[in-house]
């Protein structure tokens, strides 16, 4: 099963007296890359919830918010930081003695700056409780985020690999058709060649020479390699899409390659009706590498 790299989870658990609210979405992204916000007092376990993250998601942009509220709704009570405010004080007074600056900050001044005003002692359970309890409580609230980003990013998958698998057959389809059309091309040409010299010579067609012209343009246009190339990729992308690992970067490499050999049949191929298909399988390759850039 293919996985997009577009999805979005959420959970909120009750613990210790808070809510802990827990979102994540992902989007587009060429490697991994993880962005966790939460409160301070929670940075410690961020490598632990980093790594829990990689077990759900491979690839792609991963946004992760943490939040956590009391459930009695009430704003904590602050205290003065008496410590803080010393501090600041004692600095005020320095830059005074050594720059002359006049003036020491005002009361409101001081209130508004970090550390100065801090929760009171709280009597809420969760204040009481150990790290490895929070960090319990955090895991469980993004693994069940997480589960369901996960669910809506293969829902979304299985729909990009439904729309791949029959751009794909499609693909093979007009394969098929080169394929038939590819023994055609040296006898059209012998056909228009014979047809322009005798009408140029008069009748008069040295034969010898016209065959080793005919044999130097069957050789320079053959373009077997490049269909038998074209088919395996062919294969190996419709077996990519019924994978559960990472699919994106291959596929998109199989694309690449893909477009080479077409780019070459079409440059091979002196043929009006095979340069029509390769105008036309590009056009669906294109389609192809727009959607693959939305898988893991």
């Amino acid at each position: 099963m293919s996985f997009s790299m577009t999805g979005f989870g959420q959970s909120a658990l009750h613990f210790g007296g808070y809510v802990i609210q827990c979102e994540v979405k992902s989007v587009n992204h060429r490697y991994s890359e993880i962005v966790i916000r939460m409160p301070r007092e929670w940075t410690c376990y961020e490598d632990s919830l980093r790594r829990l993250v990689l077990q759900h998601v491979k690839r792609g942009r991963i946004d992760v918010y943490i939040s956590k509220e009391r459930e009695d709704e009430t704003s904590p009570s602050l205290k003065l930081n008496f410590s803080a405010v010393r501090d600041y004080m004692k600095s005020a007074e320095q830059i005074i003695e050594k720059f002359g600056i006049g003036g020491m900050p005002t009361v409101a001044q001081l209130l508004a700056l970090p550390g100065v005003m801090v929760p009171a002692e709280s009597e809420a359970e969760g204040d009481q409780l150990g790290g490895e309890e929070w960090e319990a409580v955090l895991h469980r609230a993004l693994g069940e985020a997480l589960s369901g980003l996960t669910a809506m990013r293969e829902k979304e998958g299985r729909h990009l690999a439904e729309d791949l698998s029959r751009r794909i057959e499609k693909l093979e389809t007009i394969h098929g058709e080169m394929c038939g059309l590819a023994p055609m091309v040296v006898e059209d040409y012998r056909v228009r060649l014979k047809n322009r010299l005798t009408e140029l010579l008069e009748g008069s067609l040295d034969e010898q020479r016209f065959n080793m012209e005919v044999a130097i343009f069957a050789d320079r246009s053959n373009v077997d390699e490049e269909l038998i190339r074209l088919k395996s990729h062919l294969a190996q992308s419709k077996g990519l899409l019924g994978s559960r690992e990472p699919i994106g970067r291959k596929l998109d490499f199989l694309i690449q390659e893909m477009n080479r050999e077409v780019n070459t049949i079409g440059s091979k191929a002196n043929h009006l009706s095979i340069v029509n298909l390769v105008v036309e399988m590009k056009a669906e390759l294109e389609k192809i590498r727009e959607q693959a850039a939305n898988l893991e």
